[in-house]
């Protein structure tokens, strides 16, 4: 099925996308020792029950995997009215376009964020709301003002030469997934980040990077397995519900940062290309259409839209070298280590993946954007796995167990 016609993904109905997920199978908490928790192998149809810190073993000879290497930044930020009423601010995207999440994290004295508020009733647009925060042992007193409120804009000010990383560090709150129902706790801190997290910007965890240990990292590179790390700073938009269809879904637009050698290896490689996450499959393939519109518009600007993958006939399309050279070319002829962009790539059954061989990845909600992204993957072996998984006891969602698909 290729989804490219006027009713574009209008054939994908979501009730064929919905199990059952009793809240039992939904993991609270992680476990405590991150490598301990079950891996669910899918090769080539057949299922196999393995534990996580088996993983070097069962990947295919010479794999390259690619980690997302994004961290999760303490994006709730809550104020308080002279009233008492609290306010919560919810960092998501930087308020003008074409602005790095990281550059803005380095702002000193103001910055303008896009923000999806609590309260927001409580908050009359052009007000400002203040707080102290004690930051590396001086007080630094912060003011918020909602500049735009239906665009959720907001402008902070504070009166020290800080970066505005600082702050929120301070100030903030790990947003933990919603499906949780919990608030987070201080053991949260350290594990809800990958072991590897680097580049601050991301507001939801890569989780199927959870596992990893540096003792799994360690023994990867004993076994020649080559180890890579792009950046895709994951969004609110990922919880986000499918309501109504598939077609109407407005899919999340996320910051994705490629480098020099990230592509260099993807053209020498030996084995099979493994994604660690959804997030780092959408990175990849999100390169490839970079390098298809490239080919046709060597201007053209580095952001793939929802629709992008479904526009161009299948007899035309590129080779993956020919795409990726057409990326490092244009980075060579600009003298950049690295490139960013923004994607909304929506990967549905009926997509063809044009770099990705494997998978790694934890169980997602039913009828969700990430589970039409497993069936595009494997096909409709999806449903086989995931109640291979629930009738095995498998825990699922942010802290749950992990798989690895090798269709």
């Amino acid at each position: 099925m290729n989804p490219s016609s006027p009713s574009l993904f209008a054939d994908i109905l979501l009730a064929d996308y919905r199990y059952h997920l009793p809240e039992e199978a939904i993991a609270k908490y992680p476990l405590g020792e991150r490598d301990q928790s079950k891996l669910l192998l899918y090769r080539k149809g057949s299922i196999h029950h393995q534990q996580f810190s088996e993983i070097p073993d069962l990947l295919p000879e010479n794999s390259l995997l690619f980690f997302n290497n994004t961290r999760v930044i303490p994006a709730r930020m809550f104020f308080r009215k002279e009233s008492g009423a609290q306010i919560e601010i919810f960092l998501l995207q930087p308020a003008a376009p074409d602005v790095l999440i990281s550059e803005l994290l380095a702002e000193e004295k103001q910055c303008r964020w896009k923000c999806m508020i609590g309260n927001l009733k409580r908050w009359k647009e052009n007000t400002e709301l203040e707080k102290t925060l004690t930051v590396e042992g001086q007080a630094v007193k912060v003011r918020a003002r909602l500049e735009n409120r239906s665009e959720g804009i907001v402008h902070f000010q504070w009166d020290q030469t800080l970066p505005f990383a600082a702050l929120v560090e301070t100030g903030g709150e790990i947003p933990l997934p919603p499906y949780l129902n919990r608030k987070p706790e201080e053991s949260d801190k350290p594990r809800y980040q990958t072991v590897y997290s680097k580049e601050a910007g991301a507001v939801a965890a890569p989780t199927a990077g959870l596992h990893f240990t540096q003792a799994i990292l360690n023994r990867l590179a004993q076994k020649d397995i080559q180890a890579h790390y792009l950046t895709l700073h994951v969004s609110a938009g990922t919880f986000r519900p499918i309501k109504d269809s598939v077609a109407e879904h407005p899919m999340h637009r996320e910051q994705i940062i490629i480098r020099r050698q990230n592509i260099e290896a993807l053209l020498s490689a030996k084995g099979p290309l493994i994604a660690v996450g959804t997030t780092s499959m959408r990175t990849l393939e999100s390169l490839y259409w970079y390098g298809v519109k490239l080919l046709s518009k060597p201007d053209a600007p580095f952001f793939i839209s929802k629709e992008e993958a479904y526009t161009y006939p299948e007899d035309k399309l590129p080779l993956p070298k020919q795409a990726l050279e057409a990326v490092l070319s244009k980075m060579e002829a600009e003298g950049k280590e690295e490139i960013w962009g923004e994607t909304e790539i929506f990967i549905v059954p009926g997509y063809q993946f044009r770099l990705v061989k494997g998978l790694v990845t934890n169980f997602h909600q039913p009828e969700s954007t990430l589970v039409l992204l497993i069936a595009a993957f494997i096909g409709p072996d999806w449903k086989k796995v995931y109640q291979e998984a629930l009738s095995g006891g498998y825990r699922f969602l942010s802290y749950g167990d992990s798989s690895l698909l090798l269709p």
